[in-house]
């Protein structure tokens, strides 16, 4: 029985289309806070269980006969850690033979704000003698591809990354490793360092979008701080902005690239560029 938690969420829908052609729906089990958004999930024919990171007895119980769990991390900044522990212990509970981790690329040696709650959990995971593998995301071209509203609307991308370049991979990328992972062999002990193959600058991002677009698309660097209330006047919540600030100067240090080839070898194929990304979206 393989468990994965946030199955609801945006790579966790992902991940369990990848497990439903690896495995029998039957030995799939869906760990949710709200179980009737997996409703069409669950005609599908795997289980569904409630759990909520905020009741570790809920976690317990939904663990129940589970062998082998990816515990995708939560999406509360700032309570991952008491929030994972809970899992953890309740996995520990049950007996769980195996925990694979979405974590973060370069989590021990990391300066992305993100990285410290990852850090923390991969410890614990190590702590609770469960056997282990860490699947040390990179960033999402998500992170890019989903927000080009303002881009397009004024022509011009902005960030902090100067001409550092970022390692992103696709979401159905990183999910689809995170499905042969937690039901395949041989991956205890395991940190992977999860990135796309073909890095870019964000001059170079510009650049595509403008050609995908058919519209001149430039690139403008500002200092953190500046971007950071360049994204609040933009509409995002500080907390958010705060963060896309960060990882860009965490590109510049260089924390959001790997040249591991993890990913690539993981998925037995190249991982999906960004202008691939690009071409699967309508056209403005």
């Amino acid at each position: 029985m393989i468990a994965v938690t946030g199955a609801t969420g945006k790579l966790g829908r992902l991940v369990i289309e990848s497990l439903l052609a690896r495995v029998p729906a039957a030995d799939i089990t869906l760990v949710v806070r709200s179980p009737e958004k997996a409703a069409e999930l669950a005609a599908r024919g795997v289980q569904v269980r409630r759990g909520n990171y905020d009741e570790p007895a809920s976690l317990v119980t939904a663990l129940a006969g589970v062998d082998r769990l990816l515990l995708i991390s939560a999406s509360e900044v700032g309570k991952r850690v008491p929030q994972h522990r809970a899992i953890v212990d309740a996995a520990k509970q049950n007996g769980v033979k195996f925990i694979a981790y979405t974590s973060i690329l370069k989590a021990d040696t990391s300066g992305v704000s993100l990285a410290v709650e990852h850090k923390a959990t991969e410890e614990m995971i190590r702590a609770s003698g469960i056997p282990f593998a860490f699947l040390r995301n990179g960033w999402y071209l998500e992170n890019y591809t989903e927000n080009l509203g303002s881009a397009l609307g004024m022509g011009m991308v902005c960030g902090a990354a100067a001409e550092w370049r970022v390692a992103a991979a696709a979401r159905a990328d990183y999910a689809e490793a995170a499905a042969i992972v937690v039901s395949g062999e041989g991956h205890e002990g395991k940190a992977y360092e999860l990135a796309g193959d073909q890095g870019f600058t964000l001059a170079e991002f510009a650049a595509a979008v403008g050609r995908w677009a058919g519209k001149p698309v430039g690139y403008t660097n500002l200092p953190e701080q500046a971007f950071a209330e360049a994204l609040l006047g933009a509409g995002l919540p500080a907390p958010i902005a705060n963060l896309l600030a960060d990882g860009d100067v965490a590109i510049e240090r260089g924390d959001l690239t790997s040249s591991s080839g993890d990913l690539r070898r993981l998925i037995g194929r190249s991982t999906q560029t960004l202008d691939e990304a690009l071409a699967k979206l309508p056209r403005p």
